[in-house]
């Protein structure tokens, strides 16, 4: 339940069952302010801007980020869910379209479009396709680093 409808829920509660008392009705109306000020945080109205040279993130202010379709190391895709990984190992600027299914904290209106535009733009050689994404992190920390193999080559 979110924080508007819980202190909702208190400040009518609190209204007719206990005649209005004090800290019930403060923190029901507490809650109903919080629960706005959030859905009305800038947050929600980020964009991202697809074009020929990048994929770009968007707030009222101004860019959040920007990804040059150059940078792009590799994307992971699961064409069954819609969902895309675009990695540039640099976690502040890597990027997840939560597809059908993904967790992920938020949401992205025309995520299919944004998905079909992203593998557009990203070479071929460097677009990974997986059944899901969760499936690929499992498989990835199961499997040895590359790196890891190549050391212990090297001792033996």
């Amino acid at each position: 339940m979110s924080a508007m409808g819980i202190g909702g829920t208190l400040g009518v509660v609190s209204a007719i069952a206990l005649g209005a008392a004090a800290l019930p009705l403060a923190t029901g109306v507490m809650g109903v302010l919080l629960g706005g000020g959030y859905l009305l945080s800038p947050t929600w109205k980020l964009e991202v801007v697809v074009d020929d040279d990048a994929l770009a993130v968007r707030s009222p202010k101004g860019e959040k980020f920007r990804v040059p379709w150059l940078e792009v190391k590799r994307v992971v895709a699961s064409p069954s869910t819609k969902t895309c990984f675009v990695d540039v190992k640099d976690p502040a600027r890597n990027f997840l379209v939560p597809g059908y299914g993904a967790p992920a904290p938020y949401d992205i209106v025309d995520k299919e479009a944004l998905y079909a535009e992203i593998l557009a733009h990203v070479a071929k050689d460097k677009i990974e396709e997986v059944e899901s994404i969760e499936a690929a992190k499992k498989a990835a920390a199961a499997t040895p680093d590359a790196k890891t193999d190549a050391k212990t080559d090297a001792k033996a």
